[in-house]
C-alpha cells in the first residue's frame, strides 16, 4: 500500500487492519532504505504507529505538526508524498534527514536541535489564534528533549496560555544516547507504574470475556481514566503545569491512539499525551542496541553489521583515551558530556573513571556552566561536545568560562563539514563565535598527532581553551609530524614559496600542501603555514612569511565570515602590510547535506579549486 499513499488523508479511508499492514511495510522500506543511505534508523522504526495515528486524526498540513530535532520524520515523509524520493535520502540534492519545508507544506519547521519543538508550537498556536485561522497543532518531542532547559521554558508558559496545544511525548527512554537525570527517573515511574498497569490488564481480561457489551464498557472506562489513573501513577508533573495529562500509552497500539488523540484533538486546553514506544521496533539489531542504531552508516540488513568500516578511529575516542589516561595521574581531569558519550568517545573516559565523569543529558548550558563550577573549586574539566550543539552555550563560554578566566577545555568534536546530517548539524560557525570570546585558547591541529600534543599541551593551560577536530581521524604520516615543541600561539611554517602563501587550519592544511604541489608543475611556487592557533594568532610568523609573498590565501573549514581568514586579515592590516589576500571556506549561507566531499567541492575547497581561484588570483595582480 505504501506506494499507493500520496496524501496523509487517504489513510483515513484505511481499516484498522490495513493500517496495521501498512505499519509492516513502512518497517520494512525503513530498513531497506536506511541500510543503504545510513541515517536515524532505531527513532523512526519506533515511531511507525504513532506517526500513523497522527496523520489518522489530524488534518496535515491545515494542522501542523512540529517534530522536535526531526530524527523521527522519516515515516511523516513517506506519508506526504515522499514515498518515490526516499532512496535519496540523505544524499546530495535528495531529501534531507529532517523535516523541511521547502520539500512539502507538510513539513512546517526546520528543526534539527532538540528541545525547541514545544516553544515554536506554542508560537504557532498563538500567531493562528490573533489570524483567526483554523487547524490545530502538535509537538512531537522525545523525553531526550525534556532534559533541555528550553523544553521546561516552553511547558511553563504552554501550560498557562489556555491555547489548545497538544504535545505528545514520545518516551523511548533514549536520546542519542540512554536518557540521564531526575525527569528519566519520573518517566520510567509513570511507564512502570505496576499499581495503573495491573489494574488496566486486569479490567481488560475480565470484560473482554463478556460477549458485546464488555469492550464497549472497556472503552467507556478508558474515557474515566484520567480520574482513575491519579489514584495509581499520579501524574501530577505535567497537570502542575497546566496540561491535560493522558497517559502512559503503548505508542503501537494504533486503536487507542487514535482514540486518544482525538480526545486531544478535540480538547480546547493545552494536552500532553504521553506515549510509551519501543526504539527499534521491528528490526531486532536495533531493537538490542538502539544506540548504535540512532545514527547509522549503511550496513546490511541481514546482521546489522556497517558495509565500511572506518580504518582509523574517530578523533573523539583518540582523545578520550589520551584523556583517561593523563586523568590517571591527575585527579583533576574530569569529563563532562552532553547526551553522547559514545559520539564523543568519552565513553572510553567513563569506563576508567566513572567518578569522575558526568553525562547531563540534553543540556548545553548546564554541562558548560557546571563545568565553570567544577573549575572554580579546583578541578580541570574537559566538555566534549559537538561543534553544532556548543554554539547553544555561546553564553555560558562567553561569561561563566572565560569572564572568570577558568581552566576548561573545550573539546569541540565534529567540527567543519559534517556529511548528510546537512545544515542544522555543519561544525561551521565554532570559529567565529569562539574567536570573539576574550582571553580564550582556540586550536584547530591538521591530523591526529597534532590533536595529540594539543590534547596533552592543554593540561598545562591555565586558563579556558577549545579544541577543535573532526569525526574521522587523518594521519599525514611520521614525514609531516612536528618535532618542535608546541607553544600556544605559535603557527608552523611547513614550506616557502614566493608567489602565494597559504596559511591553514586543521584538515585543510593537507588541502593547502596537495594544491601547492599542482600549483609547482604550473610555475607557482606556494608555502604553507599550519595556523593551528585562531586565538592567539602567530603575528611574527604571519608577517615574515607574507612579506615575501604576492598573494596570501587562507584555508579553513569554517564560515569565511569571522573565521581565521579574517583574522589574518585583519593582524596584516594592522601590520601595515598590503597583499592581496584570498579567503576560502564556507560560504556566508547554510551547506546542504551531501557527501563530505562533495560539500567541499561544492563550497569551493578541492584542490583543483582552490588552484584555480590562486592563479586567477596571481593573473588579476599581475595585471594590475
Amino acid at each position: 500500500m505504501l506506494k499507493e499513499i500520496r496524501n496523509p488523508n487517504q489513510l483515513k479511508s484505511l481499516s484498522l487492519q490495513e493500517l496495521e499492514s501498512l505499519a509492516a511495510e513502512i518497517r520494512e522500506e525503513l530498513v531497506r532504505t536506511v541500510s543503504e543511505t545510513g541515517g536515524h534508523l532505531a527513532s523512526n522504526l519506533g515511531v511507525v504507529e504513532l506517526t500513523l495515528a497522527m496523520h489518522y486524526v489530524y488534518d496535515c498540513p491545515e494542522d501542523r505538526f512540529v517534530f522536535d530535532v526531526g530524527h523521527q520524520s522519516y515515516v511523516h515523509k513517506l506519508l506526504t508524498g515522499r514515498y518515490e524520493q526516499f532512496h535519496t535520502l540523505r544524499q546530495a540534492g535528495g531529501l534531507s534527514g529532517f523535516p523541511d519545508p521547502a520539500e512539502s507544506p507538510c513539513d512546517t519547521f526546520v528543526a534539527g536541535h532538540a528541545s525547541t519543538a514545544i516553544s515554536a508550537a506554542l508560537g504557532m498556536a498563538r500567531s493562528r489564534e490573533l489570524c483567526g485561522a483554523g487547524g490545530r497543532v502538535v509537538a512531537l518531542v522525545g523525553d531526550g528533549a525534556l532534559t533541555g532547559g528550553v523544553c521546561y521554558e516552553a511547558l511553563n508558559d504552554a501550560g498557562q496560555s489556555g491555547v489548545p496545544l497538544t504535545v505528545i511525548l514520545n518516551d523511548n527512554e533514549m536520546s542519542i544516547s540512554k536518557n540521564v537525570g531526575a525527569l528519566s527517573g519520573y518517566l520510567s515511574h509513570l511507564r512502570q507504574s505496576r499499581g495503573y498497569l495491573a489494574f488496566k490488564r486486569g479490567v481488560r481480561r475480565w470484560l473482554e470475556k463478556i460477549p458485546k457489551v464488555g469492550m464497549p464498557i472497556f472503552r467507556f472506562i478508558e474515557k474515566l481514566r484520567d480520574a482513575v489513573k491519579s489514584l495509581f501513577i499520579g501524574g501530577q508533573f505535567f497537570e502542575a503545569l497546566g496540561f491535560v495529562y493522558l497517559g502512559p500509552i503503548d505508542g503501537h497500539d494504533l486503536r487507542h491512539l487514535i482514540r486518544v488523540l482525538r480526545r486531544a484533538r478535540a480538547d480546547e486546553r493545552p494536552v500532553l499525551v504521553h506515549v510509551v514506544t519501543q526504539k527499534g521496533r521491528g528490526y531486532q539489531p536495533a531493537e538490542n542496541h538502539p544506540d548504535e542504531f540512532h545514527g547509522v552508516a549503511p550496513f546490511y540488513i541481514d546482521s546489522g553489521r556497517r558495509r565500511k568500516r572506518e580504518q582509523e578511529p574517530s578523533c573523539g575516542l583518540l582523545v578520550a583515551k589520551q584523556l583517561a589516561e593523563m586523568a590517571d595521574g591527575d585527579s583533576r581531569i574530569c569529563a563532562i558530556t552532553a547526551a553522547m558519550p559514545s559520539g564523543t568517545g568519552t565513553e572510553e573516559f567513563r569506563q576508567r573513571h566513572p567518578e569522575r565523569f558526568y553525562d547531563v543529558g540534553i543540556a548545553e548550558e548546564h554541562a558548560v556552566a557546571m563545568a565553570a563550577g567544577m573549575a572554580s573549586a579546583g578541578m580541570k574539566p574537559y566538555v566534549a561536545i559537538y561543534s553544532t550543539f556548543l554554539q547553544r552555550s555561546y553564553d555560558q563560554i562567553l561569561i561563566d568560562v572565560c569572564r572568570c578566566n577558568l581552566p576548561v577545555t573545550f573539546l569541540i568534536d565534529r567540527a567543519g563539514f559534517v556529511g548528510a546530517d546537512g545544515r542544522t548539524h555543519q561544525g561551521l560557525f565554532d570559529l567565529s563565535y569562539l574567536r570573539s570570546v576574550p582571553g580564550l585558547i582556540v586550536a584547530a591541529p591538521r591530523d591526529v598527532r597534532e590533536l595529540k600534543r594539543m590534547v596533552a599541551l592543554s593540561a598545562g593551560v591555565d586558563g579556558p581553551m577549545a579544541i577543535r577536530y573532526p569525526r574521522d581521524g587523518l594521519d599525514l604520516g611520521a614525514a609531516m609530524a612536528s618535532d618542535g615543541p608546541l607553544r600556544v600561539g605559535e603557527w608552523e611554517l611547513l614550506s616557502e614559496g614566493e608567489d602565494a602563501m597559504f596559511f591553514a587550519a586543521g584538515p585543510m592544511v593537507q588541502l593547502a600542501m596537495q594544491a601547492s604541489i599542482k600549483l609547482a608543475g604550473r610555475q607557482i611556487r606556494a608555502g604553507v603555514v599550519d595556523a593551528r592557533f585562531i586565538k592567539p594568532m602567530d603575528a611574527r610568523l604571519l608577517v615574515e612569511a607574507a612579506r615575501g609573498a604576492k598573494l596570501v590565501v587562507t584555508l579553513e573549514e569554517n564560515s569565511v565570515i569571522g573565521g581565521l581568514g579574517e583574522g589574518i586579515a585583519h593582524l596584516l592590516a594592522e601590520s601595515g602590510l598590503r597583499v592581496p589576500t584570498l579567503i576560502l571556506g564556507a560560504p556566508d549561507d547554510y551547506v546542504e547535506h551531501a557527501r563530505i566531499e562533495e560539500q567541499r567541492e561544492g563550497c569551493g575547497l578541492s584542490v583543483a579549486k582552490v588552484c584555480e581561484r590562486v592563479a586567477a588570483a596571481l593573473r588579476a595582480g599581475d595585471a594590475k
